[in-house]
Parts: C-alpha cells; sequence; structure tokens
C-alpha cells in the first residue's frame, strides 16, 4: 500500500455531522461492505461546507478525505463535470481533470484499478446526494 494513501486518509479534519445540511444521502459498497454517509452544506448552487461518516477501508477513506477538502466552495456544475470525469477515470481512456481536481489522480490510477468502487464510493455519494 502506498504511504501516501494512508497520509491522505489521516486528514480527518472533515470527518463530522453537519448539523445544519441541506443536503444529504447515505450509500454501501454492495462488493465490500464500505459504508459512507456525507452531508452537505449548499447555498447559491455552491457546496459551503461537507461532513461525512464512514465505515470503510483506507482507500476510501482517503478518496473522501481529499473530496471533503476539495469540494467545498465549489460549483455544483464543476462538481458533476469532475464526478462525470471519475468514471472513466479507471477506463484506458485519457482523462483530463481540472487544476482543481488533479490531486485526485494519485488515488485513481491503474495501481488502484482493484480498488475502484472503494475509491469511487464518495463520489458516487456527493452525486445522489446532490441529485445530479
Amino acid at each position: 500500500m502506498d504511504l501516501r494513501i494512508l497520509e491522505i486518509a489521516s486528514n480527518t479534519e472533515n470527518n463530522k455531522v453537519l448539523d445544519n445540511f441541506t443536503h444529504k444521502f447515505k450509500n454501501k459498497n454492495s462488493i465490500c461492505g464500505d459504508e459512507m454517509e456525507i452531508s452537505l452544506v449548499v447555498k447559491n448552487d455552491k457546496v459551503i461546507d461537507m461532513g461525512y461518516q464512514c465505515k470503510s477501508c483506507i482507500y476510501c477513506q482517503a478518496s473522501v478525505s481529499l473530496l471533503s477538502q476539495k469540494i467545498k466552495n465549489k460549483d455544483i456544475q464543476e462538481i458533476r463535470n469532475f464526478i462525470i470525469s471519475c468514471e472513466s477515470i479507471f477506463e484506458n481512456t485519457k482523462t483530463i481533470l481540472e487544476k482543481n481536481w488533479k490531486d485526485f489522480l494519485e488515488l485513481f490510477n491503474k495501481n488502484n484499478t482493484s480498488r475502484k468502487e472503494c475509491l469511487l464510493l464518495p463520489i458516487r455519494t456527493v452525486l445522489k446526494a446532490l441529485k445530479i
């Protein structure tokens, strides 16, 4: 396992419950049983804050930790474009991510293909929470 994944996952500043959330969704990975609950505060089509709770592997924890840092103050349309790009990263196509999201390429790469569902669970949970 890459030490960088552990380092990313260890940042748990957004592992919190948001009482004033506007959007919320709980999701489960049917393959491995990882569970993820994400709550968001959205104002004027922008994500202002994100909190998460999870019972999951280190890959899922790293993905949600990074997502929780990068998603704040982002427009919903930009988040939607990022989510669409994420789904194709593990395919054999050249995926271009906007500058703000490039850090995800450390996690979303061919070395971690076997953990694709774990890495994408937070992304998919945000998608469902925002209903986009």
